[in-house]
């Protein structure tokens, strides 16, 4: 099997998921327009087929930044 074949049969089995902007600010419990912000300093990538934009639900997360609790002398 030659690279670019092994390349495409792995892509055809973990296929990758995109979200809207809409439903990645319902999961993350945010406002559409916090995502576009967020998108608009490059914090997050969109990806775009046309007038369609998605958002990698990986990214969305990883946008997430843990927070000291109190304790830890915030």
């Amino acid at each position: 099997m030659t690279a670019r074949k092994a390349a495409v049969a792995t892509l055809d089995r973990v296929p990758r998921q995109y979200e809207s902007i809409q439903d990645a600010a319902v999961r993350a419990g945010v406002s559409v327009k916090t995502i576009r912000r967020r998108i608009d300093d490059g914090v997050l990538r969109a990806y775009r087929l046309g007038r369609i934009i998605r958002l990698d639900p990986m990214q969305v997360d990883q946008a997430f930044t843990p927070v000291p609790s109190w304790r830890d002398g915030m």
